[in-house]
């Protein structure tokens, strides 16, 4: 019971598993739907469970997305992502509105900054976590309005695309509280 009672009062250490995360992009064209991953580099984020605190950062290796047509890709990362000048999707989350439970399954939202492409964009990703002692799945869905923020449009004279894409996250790591290991 003392075990529970200090992982409710201290802080847990989030350490993400790139091995063990899949994010997944899906975006609408005129003639098909385009799904496509990229790979995490890695994971790191602290929450008080009594404020909702959070810090750290979650890296992506934006170099790393593909959608399964070399054509494709090569325009992706030369022309819409950039991604030899930003070469990493990063999040910032500062906070989670909700309980997250010691143990069993939570519905949350973390608020947080997430920077692509060279802009910083406040974001509030709706989550579900499910935590037992040590182990934690997460998983996310959300829309990102990269028009909105300023990325290029690679819609075509005769082929238009979503001016959103969405995006899903599955993600397990190990956690520990302040000062326990384990």
């Amino acid at each position: 019971m003392s075990s529970v009672a200090s992982a409710e009062t201290s802080p847990w250490s989030l350490h993400f598993s790139p091995v063990e995360t899949i994010i997944a992009f899906t975006i609408g064209d005129s003639l098909h739907t385009i799904h496509g991953s990229f790979r995490l580099k890695s994971g790191e984020v602290t929450l008080d469970p009594n404020t909702g605190h959070m810090h750290g950062l979650i890296i992506v290796d934006a170099t790393s997305g593909q959608s399964g047509s070399r054509i494709r890709d090569r325009r992706m990362h030369r022309e819409i992502l950039q991604t030899e000048r930003y070469p990493e999707i990063i999040f910032r989350p500062d906070r989670v509105e909700g309980k997250v439970l010691a143990s069993g399954s939570s519905s949350v939202q973390v608020h947080g900054v997430f920077s692509i492409n060279g802009g910083d964009h406040e974001i509030t990703l709706p989550a579900r976590i499910q935590t037992s002692p040590g182990h934690w799945i997460l998983d996310l869905h959300f829309t990102i309005p990269y028009v909105k923020w300023g990325i290029k449009n690679p819609s075509t004279f005769l082929l238009r695309v979503s001016q959103s894409v969405e995006i899903d996250v599955h993600a397990t790591g190990g956690s520990g509280s302040g000062g326990s290991h384990g």
